[in-house]
């Protein structure tokens, strides 16, 4: 059964020191060999607090071997209640230099919160001295974090590392999540619209619209997610960058889809017309704010293909 940290004797709060202070020190070697490639500098400041852990379980060792002897209990944290927990952060398929530096502040607090609720457990001075010395390091630690930010900044790694994060953000993320909105939002249209104008009947488009957008969408999220392994072009895992893909494909579809579901086929078309306005409009946003591509030949470009699929649409819907 776990116990609370007040009843721990002052053996057994080394002892979940130590355990501690291994685990962290592993977690900070974990984050730099993931990042060593990307963010190369971050790496260096991460394996400088891995030294800086491992400098404090050696110290810890010998403060314990000295008052306990060799042998030292296998204690962790889930064996204590209300101890700290560390979020599996270096597992994580997408991980920016921000999430690293906010679990960093996260872990060093919790972690000075540790030793001076635990300097509270003994009377033994070389104890609380240690455990004293330990908090004030922790603490010391964010400042340490933060230095090594400013010193990145000041040399222009820090501006290389973000122009690799949005470079890795664009290739996972935003370009299978922009070829599936682009496709589900201006592929559908002819199919929704023909149904509509063919029959004037809004339930008749909405299953339409709801067969296309969701075919659409398991359609490209099979194609994005074979398209590569991402080892070599770096665009990350098949299975998320299908699944970002399809979701976005079948998103862009339904959109314009929704509105059908008003049985007043005259209201329901006019607005989904205006939705797909806006489709249009975020895509060519998108477009411009991650594709650097001109604002107004990325609204023209839309548009044009949006509008000449809508017109295939009428056309046939009124054949």
């Amino acid at each position: 059964m776990a116990k609370t940290l007040k009843e721990l004797t002052a053996q057994e709060v080394l002892a979940l020191a130590i355990q501690a202070e291994e685990e962290d020190g592993r977690i900070y070697a974990d984050l730099a060999e993931r990042v060593r490639h990307d963010y190369p500098e971050t790496a260096k400041s991460l394996k400088a607090m891995h030294d800086e852990e491992d400098g404090h379980r050696h110290r810890l060792i010998e403060l314990y071997r000295q008052k306990f002897g060799e042998h030292i209990p296998l204690i962790r944290r889930q064996d204590v209640k209300g101890f700290i927990t560390r979020r599996p952060l270096w597992v994580n398929h997408i991980l920016t230099v921000p999430m690293i530096r906010n679990e960093i502040e996260t872990m060093e607090e919790q972690a000075r919160n540790f030793y001076q609720a635990a300097i509270a457990q003994t009377n033994d001075a070389a104890v609380r001295q240690l455990l004293g010395d330990l908090a004030a390091e922790e603490g010391k630690h964010y400042d340490m974090a933060e230095e090594m930010d400013e010193q990145q900044r000041a040399s222009g790694a820090r501006e290389e590392e973000d122009k690799s994060e949005r470079r890795k953000f664009v290739l996972q993320i935003v370009q299978p999540g922009l070829a599936g909105l682009m496709d589900g939002s201006v592929s559908t249209l002819a199919p929704v619209f023909a149904a509509a104008f063919a029959t004037h009947q809004s339930r008749d488009a909405f299953l339409v619209g709801m067969a296309a957008s969701i075919g659409a969408g398991i359609s490209m999220g099979f194609a994005e997610a074979m398209s590569d392994d991402g080892v070599l072009s770096g665009r990350g895992r098949p299975l998320a960058r299908g699944t970002v893909c399809g979701l976005m494909t079948t998103a862009g579809g339904i959109g314009h889809t929704l509105p059908f579901l008003i049985s007043n086929f005259y209201y329901a078309m006019y607005i989904a017309v205006a939705i797909v306005a806006v489709e249009l409009g975020v895509i060519a946003w998108i477009r411009h704010r991650y594709m650097d591509t001109p604002l107004l030949a990325a609204t023209f470009q839309v548009v044009v293909g949006g509008t000449l699929v809508f017109i295939v649409g009428i056309l046939i819907g009124s054949a």
